[in-house]
C-alpha cells in the first residue's frame, strides 16, 4: 500500500526541518553543550512540526554516532524511532488519554531505566485535553524526573497550560511556515517524487495551507491523483473550490469603481460554477490587505508571496481605491466570511458586503440626501457679503482674504453681487459622505456627544465645494444653531474633513436645500424663524421607541 507523502516526507533531521530555524538551532547547542532541559513545551499552529521536532530530538539524546552528527538517522536507535518501534519513546495522545488514571500509570512506569538506548522521552500530544487533576498529578514527575527520563510536551493551545506547567518547561512557540518557504519544499518533492508541477499550482497550494506544511504537502498528494502528467494552477484552484486571480482582481474593480452590477453578476458565475463562495471571499480579503498595504506604504516587497503582474494591478487599484473605503471592505468581506454558511441563498451574504462596500449602510437620517445639481438648479444663489477683502499680512506674503476670518454662523446677505459665481459642487464627495454617513454620525457621537449626533438627523440636504460643507436642516432652526454653535461646529468640522480626506469648514442653513455661495466657507442663514420638530425628541421616538404624551392642563 502506497505510503502517504506527508508521512513520507516527515522531517527526520534538524536540516530538514523547515521554517523553524529558531528552534532547531537553539536545540542544536543544548545537545552539544549538554544542557538539554529535562521537559520542553512545543506550542503552535497545527502542522508546523512539533510533534516531528519532538521525535528528532529523542533521535539525538538515544544516537550513537559521534555528537557532532546527532541524529545520524543511520544508526539502529534512529531508525527503530523512524519506524516507530523504540520502546524508549513513548507517545501519548492527551486527547484520548487525559484523565488522572493515565498520568499516574505514566508516572508509576517513568522510573524504569531504558530498554535500549541512553534516555526514556515522553512526548504528550495536545497536552492542553489533559483534565485539572491529570495536569496536577504530573506535576511533580515534569518537575524532577529521572535523570534518564525527558519529557516533550506538544499543543495547539498554549493559553489552556496551567501556569505550574509552564514554568517547569521550557517553551518554544513553532510559526506558521512562510509561503515561499512551503513552495520550495514541494518543489523539492515534486523534484524527488517526478511530479510534473506548474509553479504557479505550487503557490497555491502553499497560500492555501496558511503556513501549515502537513496541510500543503496532503494537497500535493491529493494533486497527483488528479492528473498524472501536469499538475496545473486550474486544477487546483477546482478542487480548492477558488477562483482565480482574475476573478478576485476583477471583484476588486468592481468595488473601486463603484459598479454593483459587474460584481453581482460575478458572485453569480462563481456559484453557478460550483467554486467555494467562503474560499472565494477568503482571496478577496488577503487580495485587499495587499492593496491596503501598498496604498498605505507604496513597497511592494511586503507582497512577496504574490506574483508580480498581480501585485502591479494592485498597485494600480489602490490609486483609485479610497483609504476608507478599502478599511470598510476589509472589515465587511470578513464578516461576510462567517456568514456564507448556506441558507436558501447562501450567496446573499457576499452580495451585500459587495453593495455596502460601495454604497455604504443605508443612513438613519430622515430624508435621503438629494442630489445636489438639482438642488442648485432649484435655489437662486444668495449674494456673498465683502468676502474680497482682504486683510495685511503679518509675515509679509499674500493677503489673507477677509472671509477667512469670518463668524461662520453669522447671516450672509440673502443675494450675490452681479457676477459672482458659486464655487463647483463636488458630487463624488456627496456620495462619499451619503456612504459613510453612520461613521460621521459615530464620530460625532463619540467627539461631541448624544445630542448633537441626534441633531444631525434633522439634516434635509447637503451640498459639498472645493473647501466648504453646507448643510440644511428644513425649518429645525434648534437643530441648526446646536450644530452651528462655537463648541460643536469646529470639531464637527474637523470630522468632516477626516471623511472627506481634505480640509473643509460646515455651514448650517435653514431650508430644504443646501447652497454654497460664491464665498466658500461661509454660512448661508435663512431669516425664517418656523422652529422644526427636536431632534432629540425625533431620535428619542425613533431610535428609543418612546412616544409622545400630551400635557394635560
Amino acid at each position: 500500500m502506497a505510503q502517504a507523502l506527508y508521512r513520507k516526507w516527515r522531517s527526520r533531521t534538524f536540516n530538514e526541518v523547515v521554517g523553524q530555524e529558531h528552534v532547531t538551532q537553539t536545540l542544536r547547542n543544548a545537545l552539544r553543550e549538554g544542557r538539554v532541559a529535562h521537559a520542553y513545551l512545543f506550542s503552535g499552529p497545527r502542522g508546523t512540526g512539533k510533534t516531528s521536532t519532538a521525535r528528532i530530538l529523542a533521535k539525538a539524546l538515544n544516537c550513537t554516532a559521534p555528537e557532532a552528527e546527532r541524529p545520524c538517522d543511520e544508526c539502529a536507535n534512529c531508525r527503530a524511532i523512524s519506524e516507530g518501534r523504540l520502546l524508549d519513546l513513548i507517545e501519548i495522545d492527551a486527547a484520548s488519554n487525559n484523565s488522572v488514571d493515565d498520568i499516574r500509570e505514566l508516572r508509576d512506569k517513568v522510573g524504569f531505566q531504558p530498554s535500549e538506548g541512553r534516555y526514556k522521552v515522553y512526548i504528550i500530544d495536545e497536552v492542553h485535553m489533559l483534565s485539572t487533576s491529570a495536569f496536577n498529578a504530573l506535576l511533580k514527575t515534569l518537575e524532577e524526573p529521572p535523570p534518564h527520563t525527558r519529557f516533550v510536551l506538544a499543543t495547539t493551545e498554549p493559553h489552556k497550560i496551567p501556569a505550574t506547567v509552564h514554568s517547569r518547561c521550557q517553551r518554544f512557540d513553532f510559526r506558521r511556515i512562510p509561503v515561499p518557504e512551503i513552495a520550495q519544499h514541494l518543489r523539492h518533492i515534486a523534484d524527488d517524487e517526478n511530479f510534473q508541477v506548474e509553479d504557479a499550482a505550487l503557490i497555491a497550494i502553499a497560500r492555501s495551507a496558511q503556513g501549515c506544511m502537513r496541510d500543503a504537502v496532503s494537497l500535493l498528494d491529493q494533486m497527483t491523483s488528479y492528473d498524472t502528467d501536469m499538475i496545473s494552477l486550474a486544477q487546483v484552484q477546482q478542487v480548492l473550490g477558488s477562483a482565480g486571480s482574475e476573478s478576485v482582481a476583477a471583484f476588486v474593480d468592481a468595488v473601486a469603481n463603484r459598479q454593483i452590477a459587474p460584481g453581482l453578476t460575478l458572485i453569480q458565475q462563481l456559484l453557478l460554477s460550483g467554486a467555494s463562495l467562503q474560499e472565494f471571499t477568503s482571496q478577496v480579503v488577503d487580495y485587499l490587505r495587499g492593496v491596503m498595504l501598498l496604498e498605505m506604504t507604496g513597497d511592494q516587497s511586503l507582497l512577496t508571496d504574490q506574483p508580480t503582474d498581480v501585485v502591479e494591478q494592485m498597485a494600480q487599484q489602490a490609486k483609485s481605491l479610497d483609504r476608507g473605503q478599502i478599511l470598510y471592505a476589509i472589515k465587511r468581506f470578513s464578516e461576510a466570511i462567517g456568514e456564507l454558511k448556506g441558507g436558501l441563498q447562501p450567496q446573499l451574504p457576499l452580495e451585500l458586503a459587495l453593495i455596502e462596500s460601495i454604497q455604504g449602510t443605508v443612513t438613519q437620517v430622515q430624508t435621503v440626501v438629494q442630489t445636489v445639481v438639482q438642488a442648485q438648479a432649484a435655489t437662486p444663489a444668495p449674494t456673498p457679503s465683502a468676502t474680497t477683502a482682504t486683510k495685511p499680512a503679518e509675515d509679509g506674503n499674500k493677503p489673507v482674504p477677509a472671509a477667512k476670518e469670518a463668524d461662520a454662523v453669522k447671516p450672509a446677505p440673502p443675494e450675490q453681487a452681479d457676477g459672482a459665481t458659486p464655487p463647483p459642487l463636488d458630487e463624488a464627495a456627496v456620495q462619499r459622505l451619503q456612504s459613510r454617513w453612520n461613521e460621521f454620525l459615530g464620530l460625532v457621537k463619540q467627539r461631541c456627544g448624544f445630542k448633537q449626533e441626534a441633531a444631525l438627523r434633522a439634516v434635509r440636504d447637503i451640498a459639498i465645494g472645493e473647501q466648504a460643507v453646507a448643510f440644511a436642516f428644513g425649518k429645525n432652526k434648534f437643530a441648526r444653531e446646536m450644530i452651528s454653535s462655537a463648541e460643536t461646529l469646529a470639531p464637527v468640522s474637523e470630522i468632516l474633513s477626516q471623511i472627506l480626506a481634505r480640509t473643509v469648514s460646515l455651514t448650517c442653513q435653514v431650508g430644504d436645500t443646501a447652497t454654497l455661495s460664491a464665498s466658500a466657507g461661509r454660512v448661508i442663514r435663512d431669516t425664517s424663524d418656523a422652529d422644526g420638530p427636536d431632534p432629540l425628541v425625533e431620535y428619542a421616538v425613533n431610535e428609543l421607541g418612546a412616544h409622545v404624551v400630551e400635557e394635560k392642563k
